[in-house]
């Protein structure tokens, strides 16, 4: 068979997956969706095939200039209740099959009866189509660091990303202005409409609040860099002596602390390029309450979606369970919380923190404060 009467190639199917780039901002009106727009618009001028998949402009005048002379795959009309909602059409932008497609707010949830429920999902797919997307999303919504926003700023994230797609991204950058930049556009009406200006400095907007997220968001930069460049290590034999693996057990209870204990453990283990597992030492006999049950199945679900295992074991010495755990698996952290157990009790039966440093060796213990904790807690195992 001659080339000429080769059947042609599938270049849809030939394609690997597509490379994602991400502009990661700290705070509504730092300029992600701008920036995002500025580079399509260059490459469009280079003559790659570069279209808007979704784009939300917020009626800012300097942004919708940038929409002009890129192509745009019709939103998706989709009834809920009794308002019609635009959605992103994942399966036209699929078969258009551009080089480039932009996508803002990575962690919108999607109106029911779309293809997917988050945005994210859609990404995914259209990535795993061949497809290169660029995209937006603030610090906040990524899954990990949902406990230390709610801190920061009082409000609880509901819309969430999986860490792993920033750490999947072939490139992430960094749209940063100062608190003050960002506070001096918010006055000037840029982010918002005039009227809802002192609601959102007296809220989210405070400046501590801005300074805090901004370092989030620089901290969390930092990290890619550094995976990037120990990957670069490794590829090119740097260094052969470069650091073992650490390893981080979390010790979690059907408690609402377990959340932000998982959340912490895959922290440390994400900085310093280790692995880490939640274990849950069951007592045996004892029957747990249904919401005790729900609390431990999204803790486990939790674990896995952020990249970690699940362990769980069968033991009345729950510290036992942690230390031959630690033991067999050469843990190197151990994360768990802050004991709901009264200092008598410690005094009494003894702390499991202690009785872990004491039969453990090269071990560091992280204990993790429960803000939700009263002086009159009742006894219970710690974590």
């Amino acid at each position: 068979m001659t080339d000429e009467t080769l059947p042609p190639v599938d270049q849809h199917v030939a394609r690997s997956r597509g490379c994602h780039k991400i502009f990661l901002g700290y705070a509504p009106g730092v300029g992600k969706t701008f920036t995002m727009l500025s580079e399509a618009q260059r490459r469009h001028q280079r003559g790659e095939d570069v279209v808007i998949g979704f784009v939300e402009p917020h009626k800012r005048p300097e942004t919708i200039a940038l929409l002009e002379g890129l192509d745009a795959i019709p939103t998706k009309p989709i009834k809920y209740r009794d308002t019609v909602l635009q959605e992103m059409d994942t399966a036209g932008i699929i078969a258009r099959h551009p080089e480039w497609v932009l996508v803002d707010e990575l962690a919108h949830t999607n109106a029911p009866g779309a293809s997917h429920k988050k945005r994210w999902q859609s990404v995914e797919e259209i990535l795993d189509a061949g497809i290169n997307v660029i995209s937006t999303v603030n610090v906040q919504h990524f899954e990990s660091l949902n406990d230390t926003v709610a801190q920061i700023t009082g409000v609880c994230v509901r819309e969430t990303v999986p860490d792993r797609i920033l750490d999947q991204a072939d490139e992430v950058v960094l749209v940063d202005i100062t608190p003050e930049a960002l506070v001096n556009r918010l006055n000037r009406g840029v982010i918002y409409a005039p009227e809802k200006v002192p609601k959102a400095l007296a809220n989210f907007f405070r400046r501590g609040n801005l300074v805090a997220l901004r370092e989030l968001a620089l901290r969390r930069t930092a990290e890619e860099v550094d995976e990037d460049l120990t990957e670069f290590i490794q590829e090119h034999d740097v260094d052969k002596t470069w650091g073992a693996q650490e390893r981080v057990l979390v010790a979690v209870t059907p408690r609402p602390l377990g959340s932000k204990l998982v959340r912490r453990g895959y922290r440390l283990a994400k900085r310093m390029n280790g692995r880490f597992w939640t274990l849950y030492t069951r007592p045996p006999g004892v029957s747990l309450s249904a919401k005790e049950e729900q609390t431990l199945t999204e803790l486990k679900d939790l674990t896995k979606e952020l990249g970690g295992e699940v362990v769980e074991v069968v033991g009345a010495d729950a510290a036992g369970e942690i230390i031959d755990f630690a033991t067999r698996n050469q843990v190197t952290y151990v994360v768990m919380g802050q004991s709901a157990r009264s200092r008598m009790n410690e005094v009494m039966r003894g702390s499991i923190v202690n009785r872990i440093m004491r039969e453990t060796r090269n071990v560091d213990i992280v204990v993790v404060a429960d803000p939700q904790r009263a002086d009159t807690a009742p006894a219970s195992s710690a974590g």
